[in-house]
């Protein structure tokens, strides 16, 4: 019988879940041990966002699908001296597959936390694999003088240990090469619109054309223009968790956007007979659908012609990191970190704080004037 992975629509206590990842066997017989799995985990709220839940479908799918293929049993826990199942998963997936290390920790994690929920069930005896202490880095913070763990942490024998991978981003050079490779001028807006806002995929999908005004009329102010993202304003804004932020655009890049608002974009929006409450659409004039998953594909596609990996979140790095290295060189008051966490949406600084190592590694003159440019 062949696995496939599908999704569709639960309704539960007269809520309905679209797009609900569901295992099954030639398109008819449910893989019951996993679609249970999957309903107990995400329907319980562990993952909070239901844009990860389809990830942690096609975990399990990828896990059964490599059992199937090698004629192996999901409950065949005792194995003795063999290697273990999800030892042996992982060792295909590095060795065979050549899957990035986070990649396959990622996976482990929905497959361990399978395997924990089957013996919950007493569907199996035991579980595929051990706990061992390994030493791990904690980030500094306010408490971190208080840890008695020094520096130990219980955890899955069979995870890959972590290696920490800085994120990418793009250079001033790199930059100016993505914008002039995008000659449709809706897409080199959004690639600046990325470039100088730090905003995600789905954030810049879902951005609304009503927060964007004429900054002249806005008084004199400062170079910046604060803009309310409130996911509750019913113009159609999304940000991670629906959580209202305040996000700062430069008045050179508003006076841009309105201008590409009131010349250019009615081109488009036109070509749908609905009113679209989005800045940018597609070709249709129609709003991006899948969380801007056509978004994904132009930057990627600009990229190539550019010569350069690109993708939407490589230019939320590219923001946060060239903005730090310049508010960090400047006699602003503010707070570097704070003011990129607002920016970003980050629930914690500590994910903020990635980007000093960033800057520590590429300091150069170089990125200095970056806004300016990008406005010019």
């Amino acid at each position: 019988m062949q696995l496939i992975w599908a999704t569709e629509e639960f309704v539960v206590k007269g809520r309905s879940y679209p797009g609900f990842p569901i295992l099954l066997y030639d398109g008819m017989e449910s893989c019951v041990q996993a679609n249970s799995f999957l309903r107990h985990y995400l329907f319980r709220g562990v993952i909070g966002s239901k844009q990860s839940w389809p990830s942690t479908g096609r975990a399990l799918y990828d896990f059964f699908s490599f059992l199937q293929a090698h004629n192996l049993r999901w409950d065949d826990v005792q194995r003795g001296e063999e290697h273990s199942l999800v030892g042996a998963y992982r060792d295909y997936c590095l060795d065979v597959v050549k899957l990035a290390r986070n990649t396959v920790r990622q996976r482990l994690v929905y497959v361990c936390k399978f395997y924990e929920y089957a013996r919950s069930k007493m569907w199996i005896d035991s579980l595929p694999f051990g706990y061992e202490e390994r030493m791990v880095k904690r980030d500094g913070d306010f408490l971190t003088h208080v840890d008695a763990s020094g520096g130990r942490a219980s955890v899955r024998d069979v995870s890959p240990k972590k290696h920490r991978d800085l994120p990418k981003f793009l250079s001033k050079d790199q930059v100016k090469t993505l914008l002039d490779a995008a000659a449709n001028p809706h897409h080199k807006m959004m690639i600046r619109f990325a470039l100088q806002t730090g905003l995600r995929r789905e954030e810049i999908a879902t951005f609304p054309v009503a927060y964007i005004s004429d900054p002249d009329r806005a008084g004199s102010g400062g170079r910046n223009i604060r803009i309310r993202l409130d996911p509750q304003d019913g113009t159609g804004m999304c940000t991670k968790g629906s959580k209202p932020r305040d996000i700062y655009v430069s008045r050179g890049l508003l006076r841009d956007l309105y201008y590409y608002v009131i010349h250019t974009r009615g081109e488009r929006a036109c070509l749908s007979e609905e009113t679209c409450q989005q800045l940018f659409v597609n070709h249709r004039g129609e709003t991006f659908a899948a969380n801007g998953k056509g978004i994904e594909k132009i930057v990627r596609n600009i990229g190539k012609r550019a010569g350069i990996k690109a993708h939407p979140h490589i230019l939320r790095h590219t923001y946060a990191t060239h903005t730090l290295y310049m508010m960090q060189r400047s006699k602003t008051t503010i707070d570097p970190l704070v003011y990129l966490q607002n920016q970003l949406g980050h629930e914690s600084i500590l994910t903020t704080m990635t980007y000093l190592h960033l800057i520590n590694e590429c300091a150069d003159d170089a990125v200095l004037a970056y806004d300016d440019e990008l406005n010019d």
